[in-house]
């Protein structure tokens, strides 16, 4: 079954635009922006892949509502390969929410973090300064990745940097840890036979989860705002 303990899932910042866009009964717009597990690598077809399951999710939790999911994921790319598209891939559709999914090739290929934390932290100030709501997404733990010496690393990495930017993280890499080490769950039920990249299922749960928190995180600014407007 898909599932994941809620302290894994949760997104520790409200996101504010896209309460705001809730609320109002207007179009949500979101940008899923990274490299092949964005993309969908793995994926039986583009249907598949995370950004589309999220878009099927999110349209079934506000039906009222157009939700536009765009996947600007490009197969192999690292951080600063992303932040030089983030005018065409971007900006362009100024987006309610970005999702940002990073780590994953500068890890698998021994890259220095601090390449890593300079191209990140640059991309964080131009999306914050765009006005977009923004949600880090942190590599997969998968066979692949997991073996490499910099992985934690760049865990930390990512998670410390969400944390003194007040950006949002989705946990994807303690998610499927969870999955394999808790739950005991196969590495075959969740990754593709390459070892790397993920499947429909583990595509599918991603999206469930993620959508969810972005429900719960949503909803929780909307909650915070009203209280506020009635003091």
């Amino acid at each position: 079954s898909c599932s994941a303990p809620a302290d894994l899932v949760r997104l520790v910042n409200p996101l504010k635009r896209v309460a705001q866009r809730i609320a109002a009964g207007q179009s949500l717009t979101i940008v899923a922006i990274g490299s092949s597990s964005t993309a969908g690598a793995g994926a039986s077809s583009p249907a598949m892949n995370y950004p589309s399951r999220l878009a099927v999710e999110l349209q079934a939790m506000y039906p009222s509502l157009a939700v536009t999911v765009f996947n600007r994921g490009v197969n192999g790319e690292e951080s600063h390969d992303m932040l030089a598209r983030f005018d065409r891939d971007v900006f362009a559709q100024n987006p309610d929410l970005v999702l940002w999914q990073v780590g994953s090739n500068s890890v698998l290929r021994d890259r220095p973090l601090r390449e890593a934390n300079t191209s990140l932290r640059d991309g964080l100030k131009r999306l914050r300064e765009a006005g977009s709501d923004v949600v880090l997404i942190n590599p997969q733990y998968a066979p692949k990745v997991i073996t490499k010496h910099d992985v934690d690393g760049m865990v930390d990495l990512i998670h410390l940097t969400a944390k003194e930017t007040n950006v949002d993280l989705f946990e994807r890499f303690a998610v499927m840890r969870y999955w394999r080490l808790t739950e005991d769950i196969p590495f075959s039920t969740f990754i593709s036979p390459d070892e790397l990249h993920m499947n429909d299922w583990s595509y599918g749960c991603i999206a469930k989860l993620l959508a969810g928190a972005i429900h719960e995180a949503a909803g929780r600014s909307t909650v915070t705002a009203t209280v506020r407007g009635r003091q």
